[in-house]
């Protein structure tokens, strides 16, 4: 019968079940109404060259859109799924019918020419979409729609559902695993008998038998335990890149295809017990970097795998079960003993002991009463307790940290990106070095059969499983180490770039010193109405105005807080502000400046306080460096950074806090701008900076380091900007966080060194015919392993 394509997924039909249409004078034939659509759309818009980029791949036909898609733009989906930023909505997708990276080209083509849509970015190898949107201009089921009308599918991306397939993957790799071991095993009983009757003599008729049987054998362990390379190496070559699949699957195949030769004519030796080493030996390194990699991000599931998805919401007394995305700020929920807060808030009603360890590493549990706060993560332990949403829940704290930990194991360090190119040009250099020492031991010695055996060898041997393991094992180990001791790491490059820093800027306050000053001295100048002061400094939430409040709570009783009208933030001096036509003022000697006072020579910082242009009340505070501080600094000194303090505070509270914990240089008296000058001026000599801060006033100099580090309990903008998050807020975790980043990135040279060693080694002895296939494979197995085993040492003193 006729069979003819359809001009779109290029599926055979019988010409007599296909519908055509003249276009462009050219006579075309579809299989369905949906591949026309697609095909009238792509022309439409300007797609034609999908049809060129595409090739001879088959598709799926078009399916039209049967489904309701009107579920994708209701609320509760919407608080799910979708991200919100100044204004866009964010989704990640999964498109279904990807097949080559053409369908991905067609993806991005046709959602970037969709009014609306800002960005759309496909990731090919897991087929996962970002994409961002203005919700004003259209919706998510408009996307989807827009998706399925060229034929393809989508599905939001679900990190409980991914988990799913990742268990089940590795239920898949262990049964392969064991038909490749099970062949292994019987089959070395056959290979040693036959090895006796080579040397000792055996009927011809029994060597026949037994070849067949290791044929039985050899071939599930080839089709079945080897299909991930079969399968690797075709969209390997599908998309014009050689990887180590290929030398596995081409190696193993060409010793099966020569031994059913060898067995069907009777003339040479069969190799079938070296292709089922060669794919077992192989697939055992896969599976254990399979394991490897799911305890890596077991660290992830164990945060995520007992947090509740519903919470106990109070209305007017009335309790009702709602889940956590429903959950508005301003709700009132109720936690039990035992709850765990999955929301960030405020206490309200109750009091009671509070487990944060799972944050902060605390071990003891923390007293809380009424308007403290609760952020997620923690444990109500004796209590039943109200308190109040302060965040929604995908911007609380537990939600951000599990967004912060997917997102740094899908980002790679440069010297992996590296590594990845490395071992593409590897492997085809190895297919070329294996052909010309076939060619050359055929040419010189004449036997077919040992130069096939000989360049069979020079191919497994040389895989790059370790050169391709050698990064990723060591990063994704470094993050679920971090993770565990309370250091995220946003993304695995910024492990490399710490390791190479070096320079450490410091903030004092909240960074050095606890951030809480307390007032040490008190000299009041004049009597005022102490409702006043306390009024203008409840207005700010800088840590000398929270001091300030926190002392006249102590010693004042029925404070009150006043209207005051035109409270004003003065940059790096203090306040101002009026009440009942007197004008105040709150700050340091900056704010005081035109006023010539005589005040007491100390090393704390200071406050004053006026009415109407007449000083009442002087404060000093200090603020108390943190416990284990100089020996952070000293440690970080002896890994050779440099370390510098930054201060907005004057030159002898500088000098003496940078005495205490052992810092030589500093810059005090420092404006926002002023920090972020700091980090230009070491870029311009070269340096590679690392910031930590904690408070707004810390954002731009953040913002222009190379590497960010911010206190959790730091400013939000601080930790937007920020690289690298310390949950306990210690500057232990910081020097944890530069251990840790030069462990992993010494092990990852060590690694690379490891499996570069082990090429220059082999590939001669393989070349010389010192090595045969059997040997080939389990030393690249044991190469593997060694990198494997290398990596998971960087445990070891965390």
């Amino acid at each position: 019968m006729n069979k003819i394509p359809c001009d779109h997924c290029h599926l055979e039909f019988d010409k007599s079940v296909l519908f055509s249409e003249m276009i462009g004078g050219e006579e075309k034939f579809f299989c369905c109404k949906g591949c026309q659509g697609v095909y009238h759309l792509l022309r439409s818009e300007g797609l034609d060259d999908f049809y060129s980029k595409k090739g001879d791949t088959k598709l799926h036909p078009a399916a039209l859109a049967s489904e309701d898609l009107s579920k994708y733009d209701l609320d509760g989906f919407t608080k799910k799924y979708i991200k919100e930023k100044d204004g866009l909505y964010e989704i990640s997708l999964i498109i279904e019918g990807i097949h080559c990276s053409a369908c991905v080209w067609l993806n991005e083509k046709v959602l970037h020419k969709t009014e609306g849509i800002i960005e759309a970015e496909i990731n090919y190898t897991n087929h996962k979409a970002k994409i961002i949107w203005d919700p004003q201009e259209l919706k998510l089921s408009d996307i989807i729609l827009k998706i399925q009308s060229i034929g393809y599918n989508a599905y939001p991306y679900d990190a409980s559902l991914q988990e799913q397939k990742a268990n089940a993957a590795r239920k898949d790799y262990y049964m392969r695993l064991l038909v490749g071991i099970f062949a292994t095993m019987n089959i070395m009983w056959l290979a040693i008998a036959q090895y006796s009757g080579y040397f000792t003599g055996m009927r011809s008729d029994i060597k026949s038998i037994m070849q067949f049987a290791e044929f039985i054998l050899a071939t599930p362990t080839l089709f079945y335990t080897g299909w991930i390379y079969f399968r690797g190496a075709y969209y390997g070559l599908k998309n014009h890149f050689v990887n180590m699949d290929l030398l596995v699957a081409s190696g193993a195949s060409l010793a099966y295809i020569y031994s059913i030769y060898a067995m069907i004519t009777r003339t040479g030796e069969t190799y079938f017990d070296s292709v089922v080493m060669i794919i077992t030996f192989v697939f055992v390194g896969k599976y254990l970097e399979v394991l490897s990699r799911k305890k890596a991000v077991d660290t992830l599931d164990t945060i995520t795998s007992s947090l509740p998805t519903e919470v106990t919401r109070i209305n007017a007394d009335e309790k009702t079960i709602v889940g956590v995305e429903e959950v508005n700020v301003g709700d009132i929920l109720e936690v039990k003993p035992g709850d765990k807060i999955v929301i960030d808030g405020v206490l309200r009603s109750g009091e009671g002991a509070f487990d944060e360890s799972s944050l902060s590493g605390e071990s003891r549990p923390i007293f809380k009463k009424a308007g403290d706060t609760l952020t997620s993560g923690t444990i109500a332990l004796d209590s039943v307790v109200r308190y109040e949403v302060r965040k929604v829940y995908g911007d609380s704290t537990l939600a951000t940290i599990v967004s912060l930990l997917e997102s740094s194991l899908t980002k790679k360090p440069r010297i992996e990106k590296l590594a990845n190119e490395i071992s593409g040009y590897f492997s085809l250099t190895i297919l070329l070095l294996a052909l010309l020492t076939f060619l050359a031991w055929y040419i010189m010695g004449g036997s077919f059969e040992r130069a096939l055996i000989v360049g069979i060898s020079v191919i497994v041997i040389a895989c790059p499983c370790a050169l391709g393991l050698a990064t990723p094992m060591a990063t994704l180990i470094g993050l679920s180490v971090g993770a565990k001791k309370g250091v995220l790491f946003k993304e695995a490059g910024f492990l490399e770039t710490m390791a190479k820093a070096d320079v450490l800027l410091l903030d004092k306050t909240g960074t050095i010193t606890s951030g809480r000053p307390e007032v040490v001295y008190h000299d009041k100048q004049k009597s005022y109405d102490i409702n006043l002061l306390y009024s203008l400094v409840e207005s700010s939430t800088h840590p000398i105005s929270k001091g300030i409040a926190h002392y006249l709570k102590l010693h004042h009783d029925n404070l009150q807080l006043l209207d005051m009208q035109e409270v004003k933030h003065i940059q790096a001096k203090g306040l101002k502000g009026s009440y009942a036509g007197h004008s105040v003022m709150g700050g340091n000697l900056s704010l005081f400046e035109d006023m010539k006072l005589e005040l007491p020579a100390m090393e704390s910082s200071l406050f004053l306080f006026a009415i109407d242009g007449e000083v009442v009340d002087i404060f000093a505070l200090d603020d108390r460096v943190k416990e284990g501080a100089k020996q952070v600094i000293s440690q970080i000194k002896e890994r050779g950074t440099e370390v510098v303090m930054l201060t907005g505070d004057n030159e002898k509270v500088a000098s003496k806090i940078a005495k205490e914990v052992g810092i030589e240089s500093f810059n005090h008296s420092l404006f926002p701008q002023d920090k972020a000058a700091v980090v230009d001026a070491y870029h311009d000599r070269g340096k590679i900076v690392i910031m930590v801060g904690d408070g707004i006033n810390d954002a731009l100099a953040l913002s222009k380091s190379d590497i960010a580090i911010v206190m959790g309990s730091g400013a939000d903008i601080s930790i937007e900007v920020s690289d690298v998050v310390l949950l306990d807020d210690s500057m232990a975790s910081l020097s944890l966080a530069q251990k840790l980043s030069q462990k992993t990135y010494t092990n990852i040279k060590q690694n690379l060194s490891i499996s570069l060693l082990y090429n220059l080694i082999t590939i001669p002895l393989a070349i010389s015919g010192y090595v045969i296939p059997l040997v080939a494979a389990l030393s690249m197995s044991l190469s593997s392993l060694l990198v494997i085993a290398n990596a998971v040492r960087i445990k070891k003193g965390f």
